[in-house]
Formats: structure tokens, C-alpha cells, sequence
């Protein structure tokens, strides 16, 4: 009877906790979450040469944030440097770093903490892509596929994180992809490291929420292709649909997201529908829509190299 009377009142307390959360998301839907303040935070941005990761950084620079730059290629990390500090930011330092060499992302995650301090927002922004077939695609090229997309999430984590969980103050963001939701033709290596990224930084999100770190929050950014030259080449059928992102929007939407302290973006909002139509559809049919909207050949186009966002 005892056992019987505490699981109703687990399922009552489940039931109430369960609206009121619906509530909220639904009044955060008609009225604007409260923007946190991120002046004097320390950010850190890898593949921030160029593409999205220069694009943050301009933006995390205009609000007064304390600027960690990294990226493997030291001329345009340099460039980024010289606009953030042109864009306001007084405090900005730029470390050469290959992101693919765990050795080398714990080295320099060592001279970050010693010459600038905890970093309190981290994210995970350098990626690379291959855009071959599967079989065409060479083995040192899809390990270094993994080793950008996803390994080094765990290597910067595994850096960054104990302060944050010290402090019980840090935001993890992870730049995944809309091809770390479903599989595309030609991205077998790129889908396979972004899907990692995406349940890696979920999982982490889940075990800060179990140890009810409530100060560290976690973004997990799932966009379209963005026009950064990494992609370029790439279109759908329906591009009013899917189109190809603007590095601008999507960097203003990744910035709101963190200020808001939103779980999940993804861009284009379509991204969404498309995945609860996944959800149920019979696979026939999605195998269909997916024709439809041309993504079965959305490589083909692709004349991009191997290099960062």
C-alpha cells in the first residue's frame, strides 16, 4: 500500500512539474527569454579564422566579452584578431592551435588557463568536410574528420570543464549540423562525426542536469549549410525550403541562443519539421521527401576543400 501511495505521488509530482514546465515554454514562446549578460566573460572559439567562428567572434567582441581565439591557420586567426579588437574588444588573445592533435588542444588549453584564465563560455565551432563517397573517401581523411568534428569537443571538455564545474558557472556550445541529424549522401564521415558531437554534448548536458550543476549550461547548434566556402557548391531542389544560411544569420542566432540559455537550435526552423516528419513517417515516404527537396544530391555541386567554418 506505502509502495503503491509513494508512485502516485511521484506520477502527481511528475504531472505538476510537467505543466508548469509546458507553461513556461509556452509564455517564453509569446514573450522573449531574459538575455544574460556576457560582458567580461572569457570565450573561447575554435576554427575562429574565419567563416562562423570570426563571425562570433565579432559579436561576442561588440558585447564586451574577453576573446580566446583559436584556429590551425595563424594569418587569418590574426585577421580575426585585428576586427574583434577594431569591433571593441580590449581583451582578445589569439593561440595557434590544430584542433585534429589532442596533444596539442590540451598544450594550448594549459597556456590559456595560465596567461587568461577560466574560460567560462566554450565553443566547439572548427569543423572540416570531406564531401566524397564513402568508399572514395581515404581513411586519413576520415579520421581526421573525427578527430576536428568530434574529438576535439572531448579534448576542449575535458579542459575547460572542471572549472566551470568548480565555479558552477560555464556554457558549453556545440556547433553540430542538420547533418548530425540524418544522414546525406556523400557526408558518410562528416554526418558520423557531427552525430558523435551532437550525443556527446547531450550527454554531457544530461550528467550536469543528474549532478544538478545548475550554473553550466549547454547550446547544441544543429544548422543547414551555411556559406562559409566550406559547402560551397551545395544546393537543394527548394532553396525557399532549405536554403543555404547567411554566416551573419546564423552566427546572431547562435549568439541569442546563448544569451537565452536555449538547449537546442536548429536552423532553419524546418530543420525541425523535416525531423518530427522522420519521426513517423513510413521510410519509403521520407526517402521520397528527401528526393523531393533534393537532398540525395545536395553533393554533387560541392567544389569545397578541406578546410575550416
Amino acid at each position: 500500500m506505502a509502495s503503491k501511495l509513494k508512485s502516485t505521488k511521484e506520477l502527481m509530482v511528475f504531472l505538476g512539474k510537467s505543466m508548469i514546465a509546458f507553461l513556461v515554454s509556452m509564455i517564453f514562446i509569446i514573450v522573449p527569454r531574459p538575455r544574460k549578460n556576457v560582458a567580461g566573460e572569457i570565450v573561447l572559439i575554435t576554427g575562429s579564422g574565419s567563416g562562423l567562428g570570426r563571425s562570433l567572434a565579432l559579436r561576442f567582441a561588440r558585447l564586451g566579452s574577453v576573446l580566446v581565439l583559436w584556429d590551425i591557420n595563424e594569418e587569418g586567426n590574426e585577421d580575426t584578431c585585428r576586427m574583434v579588437r577594431e569591433a571593441g574588444a580590449t581583451r582578445v588573445y589569439a593561440y595557434t592551435c590544430d584542433c585534429s592533435q589532442k596533444e596539442n588542444i590540451y598544450r594550448v588549453a594549459e597556456q590559456v588557463k595560465k596567461e587568461v584564465g577560466d574560460v567560462s563560455i566554450l565553443i566547439n565551432n572548427a569543423g572540416i568536410v570531406t564531401g566524397k563517397s564513402f568508399l572514395d573517401c581515404p581513411d586519413e581523411l576520415m579520421e581526421k574528420a573525427f578527430d576536428v568534428n568530434f574529438k576535439a569537443h572531448l579534448w576542449t571538455y575535458k579542459s575547460f570543464l572542471p572549472a566551470m564545474i568548480a565555479n558552477n558557472h560555464g556554457h558549453l556550445v556545440c556547433i553540430s549540423s542538420s547533418a548530425g541529424l540524418t544522414g546525406v549522401n556523400k557526408l558518410a564521415d562528416y554526418c558520423a562525426s557531427k552525430f558523435a558531437a551532437f550525443g556527446f554534448a547531450e550527454s554531457v548536458c544530461m550528467e550536469t542536469i543528474a549532478q544538478k550543476l545548475k550554473g553550466i549550461k549547454t547550446t547544441i547548434v544543429c544548422p543547414f549549410f551555411i556559406k562559409t566556402g566550406m559547402f560551397k557548391g551545395c544546393s537543394t531542389a527548394h532553396p525557399f525550403l532549405l536554403p543555404a544560411l547567411e554566416p551573419d544569420y546564423v552566427a546572431d542566432k547562435i549568439v541569442d541562443a546563448i544569451l537565452q540559455e536555449k538547449i537546442y537550435l536548429n536552423l532553419p526552423k524546418f530543420i525541425s519539421f523535416l525531423m518530427f516528419l522522420k519521426s513517423f513517417l513510413p521510410v519509403k515516404v521520407s526517402v521520397l521527401l528527401t528526393e523531393y527537396m533534393g537532398a540525395l544530391n545536395v553533393m554533387d555541386g560541392f567544389v569545397g576543400k578541406n578546410k575550416k567554418n
